[in-house]
């Protein structure tokens, strides 16, 4: 078995059950096992142990000294800790997959702890969302979208009291891994609205800045096809 696990926030569930829906819909695997990685959950399993305060009305991480703009902004990653094989795909709620999602997997190397789309992004916007914060970071958004080889040796360095001890920074830029232990993945299975070339044509869509689930991103790039699968996912209900 191979496992997706999809970012989940209470205030976007039914953008994770679309980007759910976009996967099982296109996908060939009869051995795909599909998570929502909720916090609760996790805490409630002693694996997130980080304090989570609301300052101005948003998640804080005092760790971080920083804004969280959803639940799994750290809790990503424990996947080696929860995943039950050797191969895991995390992605954000915010993806729609347009394409067969064992193409990803095809692409795993096991020299790799972690592969993903390597992007350059500086995000023109100040805020995103419902009004959250853009932060800056090193390799910001490479890990949006994990294909994770769960069982590399790399990861032994990454327990569950590191990951609950240290910036979030300092996760989000695979601190642990040497260069030559992170793999690239082609832009076109992370492609950022707003951001990515526009030539590319994406094989999944990640509304990174907002989605048409907002009041204010009706107009993103391939927000008909965003909400088609909505009307899809809510037909089949």
């Amino acid at each position: 078995m191979v496992e997706v696990f999809i970012g989940w926030d209470p205030r976007e569930a039914e953008v994770a059950d679309v980007c759910r829906h976009s996967i099982l819909s296109r996908t060939s695997r009869h051995d795909l096992g599909i998570r929502d990685l909720k916090l609760s959950e996790l805490q409630s399993k002693g694996l997130y142990t980080r304090a989570v305060e609301t300052r101005d009305g948003r998640m804080w991480d005092p760790i971080s000294e920083a804004p969280m703009s959803t639940e799994f902004a750290i809790s990503r990653f424990l996947i080696p800790h929860v995943a039950e094989g050797q191969w895991a795909i995390f992605c954000d709620c915010d993806f729609l997959w347009r394409c067969d999602i064992d193409e990803v997997f095809q692409l795993a190397d096991p020299k790799y702890a972690v592969q993903c789309v390597q992007h350059h992004h500086v995000p023109k916007n100040e805020t995103k969302m419902d009004g959250q914060l853009q932060l800056l970071y090193a390799r910001k958004n490479w890990s949006s979208m994990m294909l994770w080889n769960c069982n590399h040796p790399a990861h032994a360095k990454l327990t569950p009291e590191v990951i609950n001890s240290v910036p979030g920074r300092d996760l989000h830029r695979f601190f642990w891994l040497e260069d030559d232990e992170i793999g690239a993945l082609p832009a076109t299975y992370n492609w950022l609205e707003g951001s990515s070339d526009p030539s590319i044509d994406p094989k999944v869509i990640h509304y990174t800045r907002g989605g048409p689930w907002f009041a204010d991103w009706q107009n993103v790039d391939y927000a008909d096809e965003w909400l088609a699968e909505r009307e899809a996912l809510r037909a089949a209900a």
